[in-house]
């Protein structure tokens, strides 16, 4: 039986204690008691730096007593992160680390009403660490606490996950876990129950339809006519429930049957093309249940600063949107959470495959005995909890560990530490080091760079990378986000310093980010108002994003995935990449990527953003087709300038077989010199697929009669 308790939190040096949540973060529990207001609000965040090096404690009398042939176990699913449990004042247990579940027989301390105690330790820091991520470099803490381009300085700890007492009877199942074998048809399975329990045990398995599979007592059970669990876009996500019984205690779950596999690119054994031969690029094509995938997606980082806030109704917005944008994976960030098991159970059910990182980012984490010793703890208990989901298709070492800022090696233990983890307890599923591994590529994460001129058309039209796993677009989020962040007397005044930088609009990633005004100005001239430099760089955000996207995917098979950075930020910021403001409205870039990463799409390939009058209009046409079947169309391609719409040509494209690509006919159009409105806009209307638009930059002067289109050639 579990019993939930009331604690209350207190900060050691100070008496009075205060209310807290469980699960929860005691700084925000803190704040609210004294009062500090919204943490989003102007600076407000600046004022928990005070509250980085206490100690708290967590305090509640036990509610509860041990029946004959009964033991009392307090149960947490992780407190973050340095901690004692205590019973009376007598210390039961110390550790580190915070997503390794513990439970702890209190059953010989125990008497009713007696005083339980959670003291938690000052976050770690590295005995002489800059004051940055580089404190976090020996320890499994996230390092995005201690401040990132979009994330402030801000550190907190505490009951973060569930967090109960439960009394357990001889016959309890302190364990249970599903495996199973696939043939190589992909047709039957081995299925294996692995039960940890003194007692007889009863399985059950239930069919995807709800019916009955199997029950009775055998461990190990055959299933024929399988019916495999698919990612977003490529099929149904079958997941078969299973139970186990003992006869006082039940524990349920799911599996969904699917073998995933990391494979070479294609053209990828061709390099390198010089003697001798060295290697080539890695494998970081998805293979799913022998189809090969594009993967298109997004890096998910945390929904919220206070993870302890986090629920299944957090995630299931964020996810339930991400699905509707016709993602099917999500890149887990290494800087952020292991997230809590509703994220996985959403994400078994929405078909988002989950690229699962270890909390490594951007620090040489040296392997020392201490760490290696933390580190193997909290990895294997994140093995072990996330391998079970349908969803989970990859392993990663962490992010950005390659490079001249992090200095690690395959040699680096830590890395070596994890393969070898990842090879015994999830021997089938892909394990990279780092992201980004040769060939794949992080950024770029503006629209224009001034000093060459070069949009994002540019760029990635160059660009040949076996993966896009981050790239970026910034935008302004709209002032009624802004007013939420910025007070009103600065709200009208964006510069570098003070508020708007707080709030990452500038200073972020060097001066320019992540408002970008210098960039606009460039693109557009000075801008009038805050209002015209939202309305402007949303256009770049938008426009920017369906191109990489799609460019992305006209370079499969030799390209496979496109992940931007990011698609959530867990407070507001004035400005950034995010495809969502927080805490989950679509910004006008969600909708442009959904547009973007529809299966089906007529696509039109570009050279650049911005047009002069009296220029001529080039773009390529394609289909693209990610559906697992064959599909044809018709798409009539229109252009629009000041309203008036010209019919350019009809394309029949003829059919374009399950997971590949089309190009067709390339057009050029001579723009007229003179215009009213800004945009160009080339429209691909289809016979059996929605529209695509794009709206580009055409620089004109004021009208004097009406444009004159004129198409060239086809």
């Amino acid at each position: 039986m579990i019993f939930t308790q009331k604690w209350t939190g207190r900060r050691v040096g100070y008496e009075e204690s205060f209310p807290v949540t469980v699960p929860g973060d005691i700084q925000a529990d803190y704040a609210q008691f004294m009062g500090w207001g919204d943490v989003n609000y102007g600076d407000s965040w600046a004022k928990f730096r005070q509250l980085e090096d206490d100690t708290w404690v967590y305090s509640t009398r036990v509610q509860c007593e041990a029946n004959e042939n009964e033991r009392v176990y307090f149960v947490t699913k992780g407190i973050e992160y340095e901690y004692d449990v205590c019973m009376n004042g007598k210390v039961l247990l110390h550790h580190e680390g915070m997503f390794t579940p513990v439970d702890v027989d209190i059953t010989e301390a125990l008497s009713y009403g007696d005083l339980l105690e959670v003291i938690i330790y000052p976050h770690p820091k590295r005995e002489g660490a800059a004051e940055c991520r580089d404190q976090a470099d020996q320890c499994c803490k996230p390092a995005v606490g201690y401040e990132w381009d979009w994330h402030p300085r801000l550190l907190v700890s505490g009951l973060w996950d569930e967090t109960y007492i439960e009394t357990r009877k001889e016959s309890f199942i302190r364990d249970a876990e599903v495996f199973y074998t696939l043939d190589e048809d992909l047709k039957g399975a081995e299925v294996r129950f692995e039960i940890d329990c003194d007692g007889e045990c009863e399985v059950e398995l239930y069919g995807p339809d709800g019916l009955l599979v199997y029950r009775g007592p055998e461990r190990v059970i055959r299933l024929e006519n399988v019916k495999l669990w698919w990612c977003n876009g490529q099929g149904h996500q079958n997941l078969y429930q299973w139970a186990v019984y003992s006869d006082s205690k039940m524990r349920r779950g799911r599996i969904g049957f699917r073998r995933v596999r990391l494979v070479m690119n294609d053209g990828a054994w061709d390099e390198p093309s010089v003697f001798p031969k060295g290697r080539s690029n890695p494998p970081i094509t998805i293979e799913l249940n022998g189809r090969r995938i594009f993967a298109k997606g997004s890096n998910w980082v945390t929904p919220e600063i206070f993870t302890g806030q986090i629920d299944w109704g957090t995630y299931e917005k964020q996810l339930d949107l991400a699905r509707r944008a016709n993602m099917n994976i999500l890149r887990c960030w290494g800087g952020a959470i292991i997230n809590k098991e509703s994220f996985f159970d959403l994400c078994d059910e929405y078909g988002l495959m989950v690229w699962q990182e270890f909390p490594l980012a951007c620090n040489n984490y040296v392997g020392t005995p201490h760490y290696l010793a933390v580190l193997e703890q909290e990895a294997r208990a994140i093995i072990k909890r996330v391998r079970q989901h349908a969803c989970h298709v990859l392993w990663c070492g962490g992010n950005e560990l390659f490079n001249d800022w992090s200095m690690m090696t395959d040699q680096s233990h830590a890395l070596r530490l994890l393969n070898k983890l990842c090879y015994e307890m999830d021997f089938d599923k892909p394990f990279i080091p780092t992201s980004p591994i040769m060939g794949m590529a992080h950024g770029h994460y503006h629209f224009h760079e001034v000093d060459t001129g070069r949009y994002s058309f540019e760029i990635f039209n160059g660009s040949s990378n076996t993966a896009y796993t981050e790239f970026g677009v910034p935008a302004i989020v709209d002032v009624e986000q802004l007013k939420l962040a910025i007070p009103e007397a600065d709200l009208h005044d964006p510069k570098p310093g003070g508020v708007w930088q707080s709030h990452m609009a500038f200073g972020a990633w060097g001066e320019e980010s992540w408002f970008c005004k210098g960039i606009l100005d460039d693109i557009f001239g000075p801008q009038e108002t805050l209002e015209d430099y939202i309305e402007k760089s949303n256009w770049t955000q938008c426009v920017g994003y369906k191109h990489i996207f799609e460019e992305a995917r006209r370079q499969w098979p030799h390209c496979s995935m496109a992940i931007n950075w990011c698609y959530n930020e867990p407070w507001i910021n004035a400005a950034g990449n995010m495809l969502l403001e927080y805490p989950a409205k679509p910004r006008p870039a969600y909708y442009a990527v959904q547009s973007s990463l529809r299966p089906v799409l007529p696509s039109a390939r570009m050279e650049t953003f911005a047009y002069d009058g009296g220029s001529v209009f080039s773009a390529e046409l394609w289909l693209l087709n990610d559906a697992p079947v064959e599909v044809s169309d018709t798409i009539h391609v229109y252009i629009i300038i000041d309203g008036v719409k010209e019919h350019v040509m009809d394309w029949k494209t003829g059919v374009v077989p399950a997971q590949t690509n089309k190009r067709g006919h390339k057009i050029q159009i001579q723009l007229p010199a003179e215009a009213v409105t800004q945009k160009l806009i080339l429209r691909l209307e289809s016979d059996r697929y929605d529209v695509s638009e794009y709206e580009l930059l055409l620089r004109g002067k004021k009208k004097v009669d009406e444009p004159e289109v004129k198409i060239l050639n086809m």
